[in-house]
């Protein structure tokens, strides 16, 4: 059977995974009759609560005698990774772009990857049934794209079809009969080309990606270069350097068929599979025939930009609601991750219950706490900082800075434009962008953008919309202004009362709700100064004989709203850390005793 390997790439939510059910459903890979979630390859439960795609998955869809493997791919820049590591896998790209809002940061991030590896696009002008759709400025838009990230003339060459994936056709002309998505498959079958495999040699497969299944082990995913993989066939593993890792025997393959893997007795070079034996090969290490002596290359991925510190917790409360606690458990966890996550490097620290974990930014190593905290893991994590690198040149210092794009109603132009400049961001490019909106591109350091998405979500009223990617590395930009007011911490053991609270309430706005376990050393409200007060919330109001109505009222506490992960990351300073358990989240300093912090402070 003929093959065509493809990748669907473009911005968040423009509607990749939209795409993807309409295809698996009009190439009949369902049954007429077969209930299918939305977005069916969205099955991580942290991806259907958030709406984004987060690890890169496969299928498979058969059309007029060819199986087309589609691999779904992340759209935001903190998984870019997953992107890289798989565009090895395709043979196209299918460039997804949304008609109102034309192609956006991460369409640019993963294009020049996709271009820099020699691949043709397709392009996909999407949503093109929004009221507010433009899709002959968007085409343009996308020309001018490629143009800028110096594709070759072939590549400027692409096709373009203009789709509604929710209503599910597709068509090259925008007043096309908009009946299905045949025009889609044929252009993949005319445009896309067969997989570049040898069948007679040796087999090898270069790992790109890496699972665990509870009854097979370790299971890598990848395209087949060359030669045939058996059930039970003698194999090998290398590194990228070509040094041997280790010999085993296939134990099962998994062919991608519709949305199911499916075991099957051999595969062939230019099918993607996935492969079980294997105990100690990782990505990016070759799978390969005991005959083979080279290694496949495999491209470097983007360095990590924003780092944290992952310990064990070690507050008062440990162990009360989670039940993998111990320092060699989550160093286990993480090494694994690392191991699958080719964008997350792990590194030591001095001290031995603590690693620091780098990774693309705030919400890729936001998502890794959230799934680690459903696993049953407590964990103490340290504010994000930047990862800086030394200039080989001149040796100086230099800091990530990212391409921040901005789409705000034209009334919050300023307050974000004043925001952001604060942040040491550079203005570098301001437009309207219909319906009163006004799109502003900046570049600003990472670390001034480390908790401004709550700041610019509640100044712009929930309407504006941020997007950063990657841009480059600078220079130092300056100092940038951290948190102004000081925080309320517990100065003991217990629960919290609600006329303790009451009386708090004066100082500063409170994170916590009467009948919450609190202790020595936890931040339980932010105080209005610039200092640091020591608060005793389980202080109950004193029993006397005297009853008045004033002194007798209903004690009222100001709601208090549920307290986010990203949003407590961004909030806590260096000498404080923030507690993950399977239930809570929780502010606290990094130091319990007051006596502690004192003396710190005086050092410092």
């Amino acid at each position: 059977m003929d093959i065509r390997n493809i990748a669907i790439i473009a911005h968040v939510d423009h509607g990749k995974t939209t795409l993807v059910d309409a295809l698996l459903r009009q190439s009949g890979s369902f049954r007429d009759n077969q209930r299918v979630a939305e977005r069916v390859m969205d099955s991580n439960d942290l991806e259907r609560e958030r709406g984004i795609t987060i690890l890169a998955k496969c299928t498979s869809i058969v059309w007029q005698g060819t199986r087309i493997n589609v691999v779904d791919t992340p759209g935001h820049a903190d998984f870019g990774g997953e992107v890289e590591r798989v565009l090895g896998m395709v043979d196209g790209v299918l460039v997804l772009v949304d008609a109102a809002e034309g192609p956006m940061p991460q369409t640019k991030f993963v294009l020049a990857k996709a271009l820099a590896l020699g691949l043709r696009p397709i392009v996909v002008i999407n949503k093109v049934d929004r009221s507010d759709a433009r899709p002959n400025e968007a085409h343009e838009e996308v020309f001018d794209l490629f143009v800028a990230l110096d594709a070759s003339e072939e590549q400027l060459d692409f096709p373009t079809l203009f789709s509604s994936s929710k209503q599910g056709w597709a068509d090259h002309e925008i007043t096309g009969p908009r009946a299905h998505m045949h025009p889609l498959f044929e252009t993949i079958l005319a445009h896309v080309p067969p997989p570049k495999a040898d069948r007679d040699a040796p087999f090898s497969m270069l790992a790109s990606i890496l699972e665990y299944d509870p009854y097979l082990g370790r299971l890598l995913t990848g395209r087949i270069l060359s030669g045939t993989v058996r059930q039970n066939m003698a194999v090998k593993a290398m590194t990228r350097e070509g040094e041997p890792i280790e010999d085993t025997k296939v134990v099962k393959i998994l062919a991608f068929r519709g949305i199911e893997r499916v075991g099957i007795e051999e595969a062939q070079a230019g099918d993607i599979v996935a492969i079980a034996g294997f105990t100690a090969a990782s990505i990016p290490d070759t799978l390969c025939h005991p005959s083979v002596t080279a290694p496949i290359a495999a491209r470097p991925i983007d360095p990590p930009t924003l780092a944290m510190t992952f310990s064990i917790n070690d507050s008062p409360l440990a162990g009360r609601e989670g039940d993998k606690v111990t320092s060699r458990v989550i160093r286990a966890r993480l090494m694994r991750e690392a191991e699958g996550n080719v964008a997350i490097r792990v590194r030591e620290t001095e001290n031995t219950d603590a690693l620091e974990i780098a990774g693309r930014g705030e919400l890729q190593l936001g998502v890794l706490i959230e799934t680690m905290r459903r696993e049953g893991f407590e964990l103490s994590i340290s504010r994000p900082r930047v990862v800086q690198k030394a200039d080989p040149a001149t040796g100086q210092m230099l800091e990530p800075i990212e391409e921040v794009l901005v789409d705000v109603d034209d009334a919050f132009v300023g307050v974000v434009v004043e925001a952001l400049g604060k942040r040491r961001g550079e203005l570098r490019d301001m437009r309207p962008s219909g319906g009163g909106k006004t799109r502003l591109k900046f570049l600003a350091p990472s670390r001034g953008l480390i908790g401004y998405h709550n700041e610019f979500m509640t100044t712009t009223r929930g309407t504006g919309v941020m997007y950063r990617v990657f841009d480059s590395y600078a220079p130092h930009k300056g100092p940038i202004a951290g948190r102004t007011n000081g925080v309320m911490i517990a100065n003991s053991d217990g629960v919290a009362v609600a006329y303790a609270l009451w009386n708090l309430e004066e100082r500063g706005p409170l994170f916590i709700e009467p009948g919450v376990k609190v202790y020595g050393g936890m931040i339980i409200g932010e105080h209005l100064k610039g200092s640091d007060l020591d608060v005793n919330p389980l202080k109950a109001k004193q029993l006397s004989n005297v009853r008045t109505h004033s002194h007798d009222e209903n004690i009222r506490l100001t709601p208090v709203p549920r307290m986010s992960l990203e949003w407590a990351l961004a909030y806590i300073e260096e000498e404080e850390l923030v507690e993950v358990t399977p239930t809570s989240i929780r502010l606290r300093k990094k130091l319990l005793d007051p006596n502690d912090r004192k003396r710190a402070a005086r050092a410092s």
